[in-house]
């Protein structure tokens, strides 16, 4: 038994075709299929269902299917271990961030984090915060920039990074411009612009007017903050945006306060405290906690 066996096997029963692993390993898929069938006559069984259009695994591969995955993941550890120990952080991170995260610098932290490890393959997505935290939490990513609008949930740690209210914006002439504070009750009667569900921005709104019983008016969403803006300039609604970006654009809106309801966007990084995380990951984790904390 060999490990390139192992990857195989455990490559074709994660894509359930031997094309797609063949080309997620980068070889020929003929190798692929035979080194699997090398792997099932020295095991005296077999481990893939192969009469269907989708390769499914057989009792026996449903078995072996975690213990092959664990030799695997045993021998990438004593790898990492061995370039820990060296001092040669290599390896892959991954790192997520919500569309509002540019107030905390996070380009300025990637950079610092290449220059002191530039063997690190580092990759950057873009999602809501209920997307990343599971991905967290899955080991999908590494490290992630959320918004939160409640604690975190259960394995996953959290630096707060930004704390600051929301605030309604709307054009000079648009609802409520000669305002300078509302109640929920007038900010539910007015079209709103405001963040998708899921970012930690909506999930506070959509809360605050449950509590009040009240269902806010959403006519548009966006996953950026600066688009709801764009819209509020042009006298489509009233936008909810954290203070920053209100007042960023103060000499083109009206800010109006929300008086009573305690809304406030948290922009926090967060990563996952249970499963087994790389010595690139750990990195990562220490060199952002310090970076932001200092």
């Amino acid at each position: 038994m060999e490990l390139h066996q192992l990857a195989y096997f455990v490559a074709v029963a994660e894509e359930g075709n031997f094309t797609r692993a063949a080309e997620r390993l980068h070889v020929a898929q003929p190798g692929v299929s035979a080194q699997v069938k090398r792997l099932e006559r020295e095991l005296g069984q077999e481990l893939l269902d192969r009469s269907g259009r989708t390769v499914r695994l057989t009792d026996v591969g449903a078995a072996a299917l975690p213990h092959a995955r664990a030799a695997l993941a045993a021998v990438q550890g004593v790898r990492e271990a061995v370039e820990e120990l060296a001092g040669l952080v290599r390896g892959q991170v991954a790192i997520g961030a919500v569309t509002s995260a540019g107030p905390v610098g996070l380009p300025d932290l990637l950079a610092g984090f290449h220059g002191r490890y530039p063997a690190v393959e580092i990759t950057l997505s873009e999602a809501n915060s209920d997307v990343m935290l599971a991905a967290l939490r899955e080991g999908r990513l590494d490290l992630a920039v959320v918004g939160l609008a409640t604690d975190p949930p259960p394995g996953i740690a959290t630096q707060v990074l930004l704390d600051e209210p929301f605030l309604a914006v709307t054009a000079p002439a648009g609802p409520l411009a000669d305002r300078t504070a509302v109640g929920l009750p007038e900010l539910g009667e007015v079209p709103l612009m405001a963040l998708p569900k899921g970012t930690g921005l909506r999930t506070a709104l959509d809360a605050a007017f449950a509590r009040e019983g009240r269902t806010p008016r959403i006519a548009f969403e966006a996953a950026d903050p600066n688009v709801l803006v764009q819209l509020a300039m042009r006298g489509l609604g009233v936008a909810v945006v954290p203070e920053s970006l209100a007042r960023y654009h103060q000499a083109d809106l009206r800010i109006v306060d929300i008086a009573g309801a305690g809304l406030r966007g948290v922009l926090a990084l967060a990563w996952r405290t249970e499963g087994p995380l790389s010595p690139a990951a750990r990195a990562l984790i220490a060199f952002a906690r310090a970076a932001y904390h200092s």
